[in-house]
């Protein structure tokens, strides 16, 4: 279950100056080996070994290899190695020359301490998150990434009022069909739901054309399936899924299956080989979006979310998915019975 938490905060990467100018690689001989070797370890999904290069590469270069300190970050965070990943930002930040630089360096930094205080629930983290994404917003007013996630640090700081003006602060700026517009308007409806391991906020096309959105699901249980043809334990994993899928027909669940085949063909044709009739998407590979979201990286590989879009359960490879289903699948009903107006 740790990398729930982590992937909750992971999601949250920054898009608003991802435009800013590329950051030069390490330039040192040995830095740059090292930085290759990483490189290496991660098309490899050697992650542990890719994030000893990223430090080691960054040590060579003397603290100043701003990718290796950003792979740094981002590995130390899902391996849960807090230490790196604070050295890296706080590295960063003492290299940022000018405001949009400085902005992101603060966000990320603060993007450190959200998912620390998220996996160890710890309220000095989620302080030392609003102090830098303050710091963020300070040097660029309008970012609004920074204002969505100090809006969930203060939500975490059980500081509602502020948390809601910073939402409204993220939706004021964002298009209305903008899927992390529409989570903030509940968050400012809910503030509890700021605080809960919510999923993140995704739409996409399915395979028959219409569109899914995560947030459209509530009051539904929602069973989130990565897997791919070429998949062995996927294919065996798959007559159990198809029993759920319509086992659970006519009740509140909706499965999607995520499918990791870079070939559309072979992948159209096991799905109509084998009766896929519930919602299927294709992401095209582990860097796909949806994958990268959910920070997949092996299969199979499922997602159960509950009524209110909290994260239940987490499993890699086949596990026993029915008896919890059916539990939250129940309470949804519950749930849609009590908001019926009485006759």
């Amino acid at each position: 279950m740790r990398c729930i938490s982590a992937m909750l905060v992971l999601c949250c990467v920054a898009t608003f100056l991802a435009a800013q100018e590329r950051s030069a690689g390490p330039v040192s001989d040995k830095a740059k080996k090292s930085y290759a070797e990483a490189q290496a370890y991660l098309r490899e999904r050697r992650i542990d070994a890719a994030l000893d290069s990223f430090k080691k590469a960054d040590k060579q270069d003397g603290g100043r290899c701003i990718p290796c300190e950003k792979g740094m970050i981002k590995y130390g965070l899902q391996l849960q190695e807090w230490k790196t990943a604070e050295m890296a930002a706080g590295e960063i930040v003492a290299q940022a020359q000018n405001p949009r630089a400085e902005a992101r360096a603060h966000y990320d930094f603060g993007m450190v301490w959200m998912t620390e205080g998220m996996v160890k629930h710890k309220s000095e983290a989620f302080a030392l998150a609003h102090e830098e994404m303050t710091k963020a917003l300070a040097a660029i007013p309008r970012f609004p990434e920074a204002l969505f996630a100090d809006g969930q640090a203060l939500a975490h700081l059980n500081q509602d009022d502020l948390a809601k003006a910073r939402f409204q602060q993220f939706v004021d700026k964002m298009p209305a069909d903008n899927v992390d517009r529409q989570r903030a308007l509940r968050f400012i409806r809910e503030p509890d739901m700021a605080r809960a391991r919510m999923a993140p906020p995704f739409s996409l096309t399915a395979l028959d054309g219409k569109t899914f959105s995560l947030d459209d699901c509530k009051g539904k249980v929602v069973l989130i399936d990565f897997w791919a043809t070429w998949c062995g334990p996927c294919r065996e994993a798959l007559p159990h899924l198809r029993a759920m899928a319509k086992k659970f027909d006519g009740r509140p669940l909706v499965i999607l299956s995520v499918s990791l085949d870079t070939e559309e063909q072979k992948w159209k044709e096991f799905m109509s080989k084998n009766e896929m009739t519930w919602l299927q998407y294709r992401d095209g590979g582990f860097s796909g979006p949806i994958s990268t979201l959910f920070n997949v990286h092996a299969i199979p590989h499922t997602f159960t979310i509950d009524a209110d879009g909290v994260l239940q359960d987490e499993h890699i490879g086949d596990a026993a998915l029915e008896g919890k289903l059916n539990k939250l699948i129940k309470r949804a009903e519950e749930l849609q019975a009590e908001a019926k107006p009485q006759q």
